[in-house]
């Protein structure tokens, strides 16, 4: 379904679209007519307030009478805000269609000049509502229009229906950083969501002016009753006009200010004949709006009321219908809500240059993956013509090894082979292969890593036809948390949708299970057609003595004696062979005490190669069983000088920006150990624009790394910081002092931010993203982490 509506989507909008460009302006210019008329015409339809009485309407009858012998007068239009001209409408000469109006000074009753220009703004308004075609022709074209609006309306808020449906950030502010199609569908969809509103009322009222069946039937739900419409009689020829009748409304007009004193505007219509009722219009100055007008009938011989239906005596429905135009004009709510539909309407022109936009780029990407479907298409064997794209997702690294060592195994037999991070990816770009191979891993309960967040989103919204594709997902994952493999079933679902087929069902990997790792080389060998009897290849995700070199503890030291927590140390490892990272990167430790079938563990970095050592900040875990197999050994079984192998390992998903700009530093416990390093080299480096948000348990025992602390807080390298401990008697955990800093957080991020993450994944990560995500906002939260700006290290 959301396939056939986002077709319907693009339809509709290259086709009505275009049209309703036409729509939107018109309505523009036509939402500040009277305001546009005032400037063109000055001293016409306002004059200078004067300490004078304004004249009644029998003086302004009289006066109009005098200036044109023998015309007979139609309308008078008078509102009381002061400086306000009088209308008089005089009835249309004999053969003629409309008859003049005559603007008269309130307080003189002298004759202003004549209106210009208001005949362009009539053409407009022809053009709004019929396109310039004939009233019965045009009315259905531009009913039309209006529901193809609504269907775009409608259409477009299910076609970008957000995950976080709840997040009015992710439904109103988009990332202005975002370049190309990013940024034209951000800004297409976000302007749709804030112009919604307004086009439905658009789309409502002109549908209910177009077609008589719609207007009938809802005049008849409200209980409104219209006389019937009847065909213009045909024009008789033109003759003798006959001499007016004098009219005099003093018995009628005193009537009317007895029974309405506070009125804004009111409109008299004099008969014909004196012998006939004077119909009368008014809006009350405490009227909700311009259109919500009684009428009264008041006979003008001797005044007395024929008929009187003020507004607020009028049914439910009549009222309700009142509304229409006020709504569609936006005056029901003064000036912002003309505003708020004059910049709906312009924004129309917007929304189809910037669909053209969208669909032309799109027409242009179809046509290259077609060419590419077109030059791989052959035989179906594969060969250094057809190549296999192994796309990964990693957090840490571990995905990206596998997809390296599997991409290896089908070099090896011949194949052609692209790597290529999820990060760098596109749905588009995914479609130009006919055979894709996916290492996915998942990310706390489930989730995309950071780096593939964008290529997740992207391809939850995509259209695009992958029938031609086939595809296999190796998923890695901890049967530990709650969704195992979770980002990886949820590529091979969507994937599904799309129409691509799997070559064989997902395979999922438990903390690098070897057996399933051994499906995973089956599978390489059948596509790669490598026989039964060639050797196997040996895949994993960290080999035992791959990379490992030894060094030797040097020190440790216990940073929080008498802590509720678990006991944290400071490990000191020498040697290394002159071993170089970047701040952000891990360390795998391989116990010296070590079986085989034990994987190694890994810890964060907190130092740096000028330092001259490998620093660890380790918490000393246990458990049913005893102290854990590497933090047991490090922090209390191994002695000073004893041998133990290292590997370091980058992390690319939490290294260190290169640019100046300011950086946030957000962790806990053992986190302190990633943001160490990162501040130290922003130290070394003479970057001052630092804020280091850290919790921990009591300021008495938990104080971790304080003196060094201090000492970038004396210098002028961390000018911020927040220390939160959540055993205190006030205490906070990281998450609540970000929110009571909600307003210095968006202003860091505004200044381009990159913000760093490290420490616990339950409740700190979690919280943090949360906190984050009602601070600036889902989207503006996703863009950071599409664009590096949004940096973890949890675990």
């Amino acid at each position: 379904m959301k396939k056939l509506w986002f077709q319907l989507h693009w339809l509709v909008g290259i086709t009505a679209g275009t049209v309703l460009i036409v729509i939107g302006l018109t309505g523009a210019i036509l939402a500040f007519r009277d305001e546009l008329l005032d400037v063109l015409n000055p001293g016409v339809t306002s004059v200078a307030v004067r300490q004078a009485p304004v004249l009644a309407p029998p003086q302004l009858a009289e006066a109009v009478q005098r200036a044109h012998p023998g015309a007979r007068i139609a309308s008078i239009v008078l509102d009381a805000e002061p400086g306000s001209t009088a209308r008089v409408g005089l009835a249309p000469a004999p053969g003629a269609q409309h008859g003049e109006t005559v603007f008269v000074d309130p307080y003189s009753g002298a004759m202003l000049p004549p209106l210009h220009y208001d005949e362009v703004f009539e053409w407009v308004e022809s053009l709004h509502r019929h396109l310039l075609l004939p009233r019965d022709d045009g009315r259905p074209v531009a009913g039309a229009l209006a529901l193809c609006l609504m269907g775009l309306a409608l259409s477009g808020l299910y076609l970008r229906w957000p995950r976080r449906a709840l997040d009015w950030r992710t439904w109103l502010t988009f990332d202005t950083r975002l370049k190309g199609r990013s940024f034209l569908w951000g800004l297409h969809s976000v302007a749709g969501t804030w112009a919604l509103l307004a086009y439905l009322l658009f789309t409502v009222s002109g549908v209910y002016w177009s077609y008589d069946v719609v207007r009938d039937t809802v005049d008849g739900w409200a209980g409104v009753r219209r006389p019937p419409r009847v065909a213009a009689a045909p024009k008789a020829a033109a003759s003798k006009p006959k001499a007016a009748e004098a009219t005099d409304l003093t018995l009628a007009w005193s009537t009317f200010q007895r029974q309405a004193p506070g009125w804004r505007t009111v409109s008299l219509r004099p008969p014909e004949r004196a012998t006939q009722p004077l119909q009368v219009l008014w809006v009350a100055s405490d009227a909700p709006h311009i259109r919500a007008r009684g009428r009264m009938s008041i006979n003008q011989q001797t005044g007395a009321i024929v008929k009187n239906e003020p507004y607020v005596q009028m049914g439910v429905g009549a009222r309700a219908l009142t509304t229409l135009y006020p709504l569609h004009m936006g005056t029901y709510f003064g000036l912002p809500g003309r505003l708020f539909m004059f910049c709906a309407s312009l924004a129309l022109p917007g929304f189809a240059v910037t669909g053209w936009m969208l669909y032309l780029k799109r027409r242009r990407q179809k046509r290259a993956a077609q060419a590419e479907r077109a030059r791989l298409a052959g035989t179906g064997r594969i060969d250094s013509a057809d190549p296999v794209l192994m796309a990964y997702a990693s957090q840490t690294g571990s995905a990206e090894r596998l997809a390296l060592q599997s991409a290896a195994v089908l070099q090896q037999a011949g194949v052609a082979v692209h790597v290529q991070s999820l990060e760098k990816l596109t749905p588009p770009l995914l479609g130009s292969y006919r055979r894709v191979l996916f290492v996915a891993s998942s990310f706390g309960e489930g989730e995309p890593p950071d780096t593939a967040r964008r290529f997740s989103r992207l391809l939850h919204a995509a259209a695009e036809e992958l029938a031609h594709l086939q595809y296999a997902v190796l998923a890695l994952g901890d049967r530990n948390y709650l969704q195992f493999c979770g980002f990886g079933q949820t590529l091979d679902r969507r994937l599904r949708v799309l129409g691509a087929q799997p070559l064989h069902p997902i395979i999922e990997v438990d903390n690098g299970d070897a057996g399933a790792l051994a499906r995973w080389s089956q599978a390489l060998r059948e596509l790669a057609g490598i026989g039964d009897d060639a050797p196997s290849a040996e895949l994993s995700a960290a080999a035992p003595d791959s990379g490992y070199t030894s060094c030797h503890l040097a020190r440790r030291e216990l940073l929080n004696p008498g802590s509720a927590g678990g006991e944290l140390y400071e490990i000191t490892l020498t040697g290394g062979d002159g071993a170089s990272w970047r701040p952000g990167a891990l360390l795998d430790v391989w116990p010296g005490h070590y079986a085989p079938e034990q994987s190694a563990r890994r810890y964060s970095l907190a130092s740096l190669p000028q330092d001259g050592c490998i620093q660890l900040l380790v918490r000393q875990a246990r458990g049913e069983q005893g102290m854990g197999l590497a933090s047991g050994w490090l922090t209390a079984q191994a002695a000073p000088g004893d041998e133990v192998r290292i590997r370091l390992v980058d992390n690319p998903s939490f290294d260190m920006h290169d640019g100046a700009q300011p950086a946030v530093y957000i962790g806990n416990g053992s986190g302190m150990a990633g943001l160490r390093s990162h501040l130290r080299a922003r130290v070394a480096g003479g970057q001052r624009r630092n804020w280091l948000v850290f919790g921990e348990r009591q300021r008495e025992f938990d104080s971790i790394c304080a003196a060094e602390i201090d000492g970038w807080r004396e210098s002028g390298h961390l000018p911020e910081l927040d220390l939160v401990y959540s055993r205190e008697a006030d205490g906070q955990y990281v998450q609540d002092r970000l929110r009571a800093k909600a307003d210095q957080v968006r202003s860091w991020v505004a200044d381009g931010a990159v913000i760093y993450v490290c420490g616990s994944l339950q409740g700190m990560a979690g919280g943090v993203d949360a906190a984050l995500e009602d601070i600036i906002g889902g989207a503006a939260l996703d863009g950071l982490r599409e664009t590096g700006r949004y940096r973890r290290d949890v675990y």
